[in-house]
């Protein structure tokens, strides 16, 4: 069993789950069909629904035993029942660049990332950077153009 926490909002977690169970009760039951009768059929060695429907087995099979791990290690916080007035797991955090620009950005789960709807991971270099500040702190992130200053405008959780 893995040592390392996955946190995870209750919407990622039920993602992980529903994904789960599509691929145990749905998908994998359909292609264990078609390997069967591929098997059927005689000769395995020259048929391709019987390798790349037991090559597709051996993909969801280890998809499931990674959702299954991610599961069991996952430590759901539910951002709305957070009261801090400090950068958390599960906030959502807008920032003024250097440039005057206003980004926000929520802080979520490494099986959550979302770079188009600003969903960060909490492991994330940008994440770190303001995990535990306040209002108004400035933090230094490193970006690959080099570092740049920002400051914390808004924190919320919901």
């Amino acid at each position: 069993m893995s040592e390392k926490k996955n946190y995870i909002t209750p919407e990622g977690f039920e993602r992980l789950r529903s994904e789960y169970s599509d691929l145990l009760n749905v998908e994998r039951p359909k292609v264990v069909e078609v390997v069967a009768w591929a098997a059927s059929n005689g000769d395995r060695s020259e048929n391709a629904d019987y390798q790349y429907g037991k090559r597709r087995l051996r993909e969801i099979d280890r998809r499931l035993f990674f959702l299954k791990n991610r599961i069991q290690d996952a430590e759901v916080i539910d951002p709305a029942q957070v009261k801090s007035d400090k950068v958390v797991f599960g906030a959502k955090v807008t920032l003024e660049t250097e440039e005057g620009e206003e980004v926000t950005y929520q802080i979520v789960g490494e099986d959550e990332i979302d770079v188009k709807n600003k969903k960060i991971s909490w492991r994330s270099p940008l994440a770190k950077a303001i995990l535990g500040k306040r209002m108004d702190d400035e933090v230094k992130v490193a970006k690959p153009s080099g570092e740049e200053m920002m400051i914390i405008i808004d924190i919320e959780f919901s």
